[in-house]
């Protein structure tokens, strides 16, 4: 086994991008990457501490919820209620840097955001675009914004191999329950008959 060394060791394997794959880059947000952001229910959040250590971390809310976009150099994004981990945010307080992917359900394509983030409290009243990121009445715990640096689309190919939104090749039920892994790995004082009825209907009426 030889282990990758160098970006011209990586370059002569994978090879050089196409001139247009590196046109396509942006430093701000277009018509096309707002119609995107406001149809999108999901994100990814990836950051990275002071130490190198990296977490990713899924963003969801109702499409035209998940995200406000303040201006074509700035978007934000809310935090709900939680496990309180918050292990993403403590990394922004020391780098900044983040990337973001923002899912469409159906599209194998995805738009891509990377930038500086940083966090803004809600309980002082909020920036002035709080209410926007309003859901069901309630007010995000925080606000995450990002101020975009490189923004564009990405292509399909990974999700058309993977197969993601073709329902034929979901198996949900290949592997234990979220209770059945709970109970084996984190709450073993609790039955999985108690742990089904948690992630049950109660889980979701608490999501806000």
């Amino acid at each position: 086994m030889t282990q990758i060394q160098d970006e011209a060791e990586l370059r002569a394997i994978v090879g050089q991008p196409l001139q247009r794959a590196l046109d396509k880059d942006r430093d701000r947000l277009t018509t096309h990457h707002v119609e995107w952001l406001r149809h999108s229910p999901l994100c990814l959040l990836g950051t990275s501490g002071a130490d190198g250590s990296c977490d990713v971390s899924p963003k969801g809310d109702p499409a035209g919820s998940l995200v406000h976009v303040i201006d074509d150099r700035r978007l934000a994004l809310a935090e709900r209620p939680g496990n309180r981990r918050a292990d993403g945010y403590a990394n922004i307080l020391t780098n900044p840097h983040v990337g973001l992917v923002f899912l469409i359900p159906g599209r194998g394509d995805t738009l891509r955001v990377n930038g500086r983030a940083r966090l803004l409290r809600t309980d002082d009243g909020g920036p002035g675009y709080v209410d926007a990121l309003v859901v069901k009445g309630r007010r995000p715990v925080l606000v995450c914004e990002v101020e975009v640096e490189q923004v564009f689309f990405h292509c399909a190919k990974a999700f058309l191999r993977s197969q993601l939104w073709d329902p034929t090749t979901w198996r949900p039920d290949a592997l234990p329950s979220r209770a059945e892994i709970a109970h084996d790995m984190e709450r073993p004082d609790d039955s999985v008959e108690e742990l089904e009825a948690y992630y049950g209907a109660q889980y979701s009426a608490n999501l806000y």
